[in-house]
This record gives C-alpha cells, structure tokens and sequence, in this order.
C-alpha cells in the first residue's frame, strides 16, 4: 500500500480530525487515525466511540488497504515539514514510512480491522442547512449548556426542527437560551439533544462557511455531512425539558440600554460583589439604572448609574453577574432589551437590532434573591 499527499493539505484535514481524540482512551486503538485507502482515495476517521469523523482526500494512488496511524506522532511530524509532497509506504514488518525531500521516517501502525466501525443511520430524516447558520445557531446556545452529569439532557444543545423553523435551545436552570430560524425549515417534525463536543467540532469548521450541511438523525445518532467532511455522533436519550413553560410570558416591566455600556458596567461592578454567588443588585426608576454590587466580608462595594430607557413601575432585581456577562457577550446587538416582571421571576433579554431576517434570539436569566 502507497500514496503520495501534500504535506500540509494532509495536515490541514488531520487537524479537524484530532479534536475528536481524546487525550486518555480506554480503547489504545482510539489514540490513532484510520487510513482507508481505495486508488486515489483516500478516507482519514477519528473517534472516541461516541463520535467519529470522517475526511476524505485526494492523493496519488494505485493501491488499497486500510491502516491505524498515531495520532500525536503523526501530527506533531507534518507540523514540521514545509509544503512538500510526502509518500507513504506500508511495509510488512508493521511499519509505514513516510518519505519527504530531505528523509526518511518509519513509525508502527495497527490493522485497520481493529479500528471501531462507525454507526450507519437506518432510514433517517434529512434536513440541509448553510454551514453558517448551523455554526451560529451552536455558538449561540452551547455557552448556556450545563455541565451536570446527574442530569445529561441538560449538557447538550436541543434541537427541535419543525416545517416552518429550526429552534435550537440550551440550559443548565440558571439561564436559557433560545435561537430560531424561521427561513429555515425541516421535511418533518424532529427532535433530539446533541452533545456539546461533536457541536464544538462543527461550530469550528463551519463559521462562515457557504457550504450547505445535510444532517441526517434517527432516535439515538446524527450525521453531519459537508464538503468532504462526515461527522457522526451518538445522541444524548432522554425527554428535554419543557423550557416554554419556564418562561415567562407577561412581562410588563421592559429596559431598553445600549449593550457595550450596560456589559461594561456589569463586568466592573462585578469585581466587587461576592465570589461565591458574584450577586449585583439592579435598582431601576425612571430613566436611571443603578447597577450595584458589594462584598460584606471584604467591605468592598461599587455602584454606578446608567440611563436607560424604561417603562414601567420601579423595580430591585438580583443576578449572577457571570450569567448576565456570558449573555450579553454573545449577543451582537447595539442595544437590547430586559424585560422582567418581579423580583422572583426571570428577566428576559433579547436583542433589539443586529440579527438576521427570520433570526430570534430569547435569553432567560434566573435572578438571585437579595439582601434587602
């Protein structure tokens, strides 16, 4: 078995590919790349069991064959070389040598067989989306995912397509973020949890890709499919939270602030409040908006006063400074809008201008209670 590829065409694909290995394996056959090669060729894979991915190359070839490469060993050597054609030639003795313009290096590879096979989708559902709109509706929600293994729903981002839009949705009961898409839709109605990590590896290669992303998913798997590229990934199983019921639908108390002055403040307040439970304190009357935060053991405290645009009657409201500076960090809005209805229940926050048509994003805060 022989191939010759470009050195940094090859190290390009393998990059993608090296975010699904994790850095410890139960399985040693899981530290390698496998190469599947029929004539000119040639299909790169990538696994942890949970998710596999796929690339597929075009080198030089006459041969076919299948072999499992290490991975670290592979990479941190193509990191080295210059653009360069590189011949890899498998010998019998469980070696593979890679030749390039100035030498020669052998490594030991295992047999392909022993490689885990990837999962195939009996008769799934197809919906196809621009790489870019997938890629921003995950950036979008995963930063609201939680982190709790007792409760694994909550640690993947739900995705919940429907004839008329696509919603994507994440939560860890502090703060809920949901992104719809009302230009695009699916063939039917579909919904299931996707895990953070295989979202992590799309978000990457996909922003602001032209190119469209067939995902196809049955009960327990999805499959990504674009460009060259395959990824397969087993889904989270379980019911996903009834999150429209947790928000709030009257909401008579409405804020309107610029959002680089209303996240400045809210970063810098911040320094001061507790490091436990980071509570700031926003007293809001009239046109003027009183972000306040203090720490009782240091006798640190800070406040500032902001104008705003509110209707409605004179509130105090309690958050975590983190949850309020994660979602307001993600939005790309001039100005945004809170809305709240009492101290105890969620305030909502949503973007006034900078989406796209057919683009909606609602963000829910739970408030924290306050000292009085």
């Amino acid at each position: 078995m022989k191939f010759i590829v470009s050195s940094t065409y090859l190290l390009k694909q393998l990059q993608v590919l090296g975010g699904v290995i994790n850095s410890s394996n139960t399985l040693p056959i899981l530290d390698n790349f496998l190469f599947e090669l029929s004539s000119s060729k040639l299909i790169v894979s990538a696994s942890d069991l949970e998710t596999t991915m796929s690339s597929t190359l075009e080198v030089e070839s006459e041969s076919e064959g299948s072999v499992a490469i290490p991975a670290r060993l592979l990479l941190d050597t193509l990191k080295t070389f210059p653009e360069q054609p590189l011949t890899f030639i498998i010998e019998d003795n469980n070696t593979i040598e890679i030749s390039s313009n100035h030498g020669k290096y052998a490594l030991a590879y295992a047999n392909g067989n022993e490689f885990p096979k990837a999962v195939s989708l009996d008769n799934p559902s197809t919906t196809t989306i621009v790489g870019d709109i997938l890629a921003t509706a995950i950036s979008k929600t995963i930063f609201a995912a939680g982190n709790d293994d007792l409760r694994p729903v909550m640690s993947g981002v739900f995705f919940q397509f429907s004839t008329e839009s696509l919603t994507f949705v994440a939560t860890d009961a502090h703060k809920l973020v949901k992104y719809t898409r009302e230009d695009v839709a699916a063939s039917e109605v579909a919904e299931f949890i996707m895990p953070k990590k295989p979202l992590n590896l799309l978000k990457g290669i996909l922003a602001g890709s032209e190119d469209d992303v067939i995902v196809e998913y049955n009960d327990s798997n999805a499959k990504f499919t674009f460009d060259n590229v395959e990824l397969i990934c087993r889904l989270i199983d379980g019911k996903y939270p009834n999150y429209d019921a947790v928000i709030p639908k009257e909401n008579p108390n409405k804020l309107t602030i610029t959002r680089n002055q209303f996240l400045s403040s809210v970063k810098r307040v911040s320094i001061f409040s507790n490091k436990t439970t980071h509570q700031i304190r926003l007293k809001i009357a009239g046109a003027e908006l009183n972000i306040s935060a203090e720490d009782i053991d240091y006798s640190n405290k800070a406040e500032e006063r902001l104008t705003c645009d509110y209707q409605g009657d004179d509130m105090q409201i309690g958050f975590n400074s983190r949850f309020l500076t994660e979602m307001l960090n993600n939005l790309n809005s001039d100005d945004v809008q809170l809305e709240m209805s009492l101290p105890n229940r969620a305030g909502i926050l949503t973007p006034i201008d900078g989406l796209d048509e057919g683009e909606q994003v609602t963000m829910l805060v739970m408030p924290v209670m306050l000292n009085s």
